[in-house]
Order: C-alpha cells, then structure tokens, then sequence
C-alpha cells in the first residue's frame, strides 16, 4: 500500500503498513481540528502545562515571510565586509542554528565554517587561517559560542586590531535584553536581533540560521519563497504533507518502531539528515517518550536494514531498484526552505500525537551543571572518577569502564563487542566523539563499523548513532537523557597536543572540553545505562586501531 501527499512542492510517499498507522493518527487529528490551530498558533495543542512556553515559541510558522527583512537589515554590516574584503564567514554557535546555516549553505555551494566545538585542535585549525579576511557571526549564548568570541577577539587583537576595527569584526544574532545583545552594543560589535518567539531549534528560518548564510553570500529570497509555498497547505486537512509525515512521526512513537532511521538518496540537500535530527531528538525525546533519529551514510549503509523497531526515512526519492524491506517507510522530496518548515510542522504534530512539549528541553540543564561543578571543582577537571586507571590498555587506545563492564576483554576488539553486547534490548548505541571534525574526521567512520559488527555479535542488531562533542549536546542530548532509557553510550576523547586558553576564564578550550565530556559521562552513568569511555593518547593512530578492531 502506498500514500502519496504532494503540495508546496513537497511530495511525502508513505509505503506499507505504516500507511494504515499514520491514518488512524492522522484522522485523529483531523478531528481534532489540529491543522487550523497550529496554523492559527495555538498554543493549547501541548497540554495547559506547555501553555506559557509555547506562547513563546510559535514563531517560526511566520518566518517564510518576517525573515525577508533580514538582507535589508544586513545591508550595513554585508556591505562593510565585502568593501573591505572580509569574505571568510565563521560561524560561533550550538544546535539548530549552526546545523541549519551548515545545511543552507553547503547545499548553495557557499563557504561557512561552523564551529560549534570546544576542540582546541578544530579552532586552531580556524585560526591558522587568513584572519586578515575573517568575520566572526556570534550566535546565542552557549558556553561554545561565549568561549570562541572571547578567544577570537584574542587572535583579531594579537594580529593588531583594536578599538573599532576589532569590535566590527563581529556580528551578534541574540535576543534583544540578552547578554549577548548587550556585551555587542556595549563593545561596538554588529547586532542583529534575533525572533524572540522562535528558539534556534525551530528557528532554521530565522535569523540564528539565515544571518551566517547571507554574510555567507546566500540569496536566502529563494529558501523563504520555497517555505511560503508550502505554507499555504498547512491549513489543510488534507493534501498537507506536513501533517502526513507528523502523523506517520507520531504513530510510530506510539508503536513499536521508536528509531527514525534517515538517509539521503540524491536529495540534493547537504546536511538535512543532522540538522532534523536535533529537531526530533531535542523536541520528542522527553518524558520517557521520543523517537531516536539515526542518521545513516546512505540507503545501503549498515543499519539501514529493515528491523523491527525502526521506521526508515529517505531523503529524496526511493531507490528504484529492489532491495530487502524497501517497501515499507517515508521518502521526502522537496526544496530546503520547504523541507526546514515541513520537518518543523510535522515535529510539533508528533508531539502533540506522543503528548509532550516540543519547546522544553528538561534534561539538558544536567549535563550543564555536571560540566560547571567540574570546571569550579578544586579538582578541575580531572575528577577521581577520571582519574581511575584504565580497565584495558591497547597501543594509543585506553578504555575507561566500571568494573566488569567489559566482561573480561583482554584486547579491544573484545572490548568493544563487549560494548555491543552491552545494548539493552530494542535500545541502540550512540558514539559520542569529542574531537576535531576536520583533522578527525576519520571517526565518524567507526558507526558504520561498529553497526555492522552489532549485526554480527547481536541476535537482534542495535541502532547506532554518531555525534560529535559538545555537538550533540544541543541535538540529541536531550533524548539521551529524557527519552527511553535504554541507551548505551561510547565516548570518545582524544590527547591535546595544543591547547588554547580562553580569555577572561580560568580555562583553556581542552579542559572545557573534557569538562563537558566527563560532565556528561557522570550524567549517563547516573541514569544506570552502560558507558564506556576510549580515550586516545594519539588520536590518529588510536582512531586506526579502533577501525582495524572492528574490522
């Protein structure tokens, strides 16, 4: 059985018996009268509890046309950079933003370097480069994006800019009132205020994201004309893609099938697969309740596999040869600026569907306050229960475990099926890397290695995620925590071999970063499920290892 809904230049193909799941749920709604509230901005649709934030937070269903001010706005700061020949744009931030303005513009073949680390090995890199043409857009008030303005305003300094010259090499996007917004006019820095009502993890037609694009040379008028013609189906009962695919998102939380697992296959789109995921995970992923998004390498990567606990989406269109299990999932094909809308729209029906607030992120604040308490501890950051020894030692490889987690393992293969083994039943393993995307780029490798050697070792094979530290704080963070627990965790650190220190703060980039890695760590640990820590004392030769292990 197939479902095809098409409008706004969205076409969503629904296939198999998801198709008679997501019409239960979707006449529901229909019902229910959910498309005209949302589309009217209703903020009851989440329950009284989620009522006041959701008031806040309704915002970004207007952006496809208030965000069409914002190349006027930047006029002034777009042109003062082109005149005096600042055409490398770096990009400050954590979670939906940066993920979005990355998607916008690696699919418009236009150049943005996005840090959202606290690598000192990733930001040295960036530094390297030729500062003489760079401007820095500061996005929101992270501890990522607070620590690269203070270290960037260093480097500008030390080159020989002051006063002035210095302040107007950045470009604030904040909330006005906010810190950040008053730090920028206080110091003379570019600001550009951000949406008050709509957060950076709905926000991927906002400011947050679309400022980095534009100063980046993107005609963002295009993204937000794609948007607009969808916008005119959300009203609809039906023939509304979005609300097709919040419902087939929605029944299969409700189901069996709590693991989104996407691929791209010829979309066209760079980057959409990571930036829904920290839309899905960040909005569903709480009371116990959610859908794991697993974003895979492609249609034949390992776990793409039809399984019994995972819903599969294609980005682009099916595959038209036949393959095991084809039949039964989603595909979306559109443009980016309708597919940013559609994703958002069809997230917030699915919570509403599962029954949580898609605006709250209520186990974040966690693994903040465990990384703040071992940046103030008198220990820094080196607490006792990093401090222990290693249960297993390996050429470059250190694995830190708690006692007997690793059922006896004498090398690291064993070690890491032992990890594998480790996986509740119909739970997954998430890949946690604190390292530098660029120079260790090589780890993202280690998913589908170690999705394959699940297969293997399991009776019934594990979903596998990858995400990059502190990244995926801001993406799915908030599901390891909030949404079912019956996650494993493998976190990966790696030896600094150069660090840089943050202006104005008691810390250098490396021990912030290892804040945030242990901090975490404490905070899985104390939730019950297995994690097991790698630590490389060189990274590359470690992350060869890891790869020849698995192998």
């Amino acid at each position: 059985m197939t479902s095809v809904v098409t409008a706004g230049g969205i076409s969503v193909t629904i296939r198999g018996a998801v198709v008679d799941e997501g019409e239960t749920v979707l006449d529901r709604l229909v019902s229910d009268g959910v498309p005209g509230s949302l589309a009217s901005r209703s903020a009851k649709l989440w329950g009284p509890d989620a009522v006041p934030l959701a008031a806040r937070r309704l915002g970004w269903l207007d952006l496809p046309e208030t965000s069409r001010s914002l190349p006027d706005r930047l006029a002034g700061p777009l042109g003062e950079a082109r005149g005096t020949g600042l055409d490398r744009i770096v990009l400050a931030a954590a979670g939906g933003a940066a993920l979005a303005a990355e998607a916008i513009c690696r699919t418009a073949g236009a150049e943005l370097t996005v840090l959202d680390t606290t690598d000192p090995h990733e930001v040295s890199g960036v530094l390297a480069g030729d500062l003489a043409r760079t401007l820095v857009v500061v996005v929101g008030e992270s501890i990522e994006a607070e620590s690269l303005r203070r270290v960037f305003g260093r480097a500008f300094s030390e080159a020989g800019l002051g006063g002035a010259e210095l302040a107007r090499r950045f470009v604030a996007v904040a909330e006005e009132g906010s810190g950040l917004a008053r730090a920028a006019e206080d110091v003379g820095h570019h600001l550009v205020l951000a949406e008050p009502d709509a957060d950076d993890r709905f926000g991927a037609l906002g400011a947050r994201s679309l400022v980095p694009a534009v100063l980046a040379g993107v005609d963002v008028a295009g993204l937000l004309d794609e948007a607009s013609r969808l916008s005119a189906a959300l009203r609809q009962p039906y023939d509304n893609p979005a609300l097709a695919l919040g419902a087939a998102l929605g029944s299969s939380a409700l189901g069996a099938r709590d693991k989104l697992v996407i691929a791209d296959h010829g979309s066209g789109l760079a980057g959409v697969g990571r930036w829904a995921e920290q839309l899905v995970a960040g909005a569903l992923g709480k009371d116990g309740k959610g859908l794991l998004p697993v974003v895979v390498e492609s249609v034949d990567a390992p776990g793409f596999e039809l399984a019994g606990d995972l819903r599969r989406v294609i980005l682009g269109r099916r595959p038209d040869e036949p393959g095991p299990g084809r039949e039964a999932g989603v595909s979306v094909a559109g443009p980016l600026g309708a597919q940013f809308l559609l994703w958002e729209y069809a997230v917030a029906v699915a919570a509403r569907v599962i029954g949580v607030n898609p605006f709250d992120e209520p186990d974040t604040e966690q693994s903040r306050a465990s990384t703040a308490a071992l940046l103030r501890s008198e220990e820094g950051t080196a607490p006792t229960v990093v401090r222990r020894p290693p249960e297993l030692v390996e050429g470059a490889v250190e694995v830190h475990a708690k006692e007997d987690a690793l059922r006896g393992a004498r090398t690291l293969t064993e070690a890491l099926e032992a990890v594998l083994a480790d996986v509740p039943d119909c739970g997954y393993l998430a890949v946690l890397a604190y390292l530098d995307r660029s120079g260790d780029a090589a780890a993202a490798g280690l998913r589908p290695l170690l999705a394959a050697r699940g297969a293997a070792v399991r009776r019934s094979p594990a979903p596998v995620t990858f995400g990059w530290g502190p990244r995926y704080l801001h993406t799915a963070g908030q599901y390891h925590k909030g949404g079912p627990l019956n996650g494993a965790f493998l976190q990966i650190t790696g030896a600094v071999t150069g660090d840089v220190p943050v202006p104005g703060r008691p810390y250098s980039l490396g021990e912030l970063q290892l804040a945030q890695a242990y901090g975490d760590l404490r905070v899985l640990r104390a939730l019950g499920g297995p994690a097991v820590r790698l630590h490389l004392r060189d990274r590359a030769e470690g992350l060869a290892q890891l790869a020849a292990a698995l192998a």
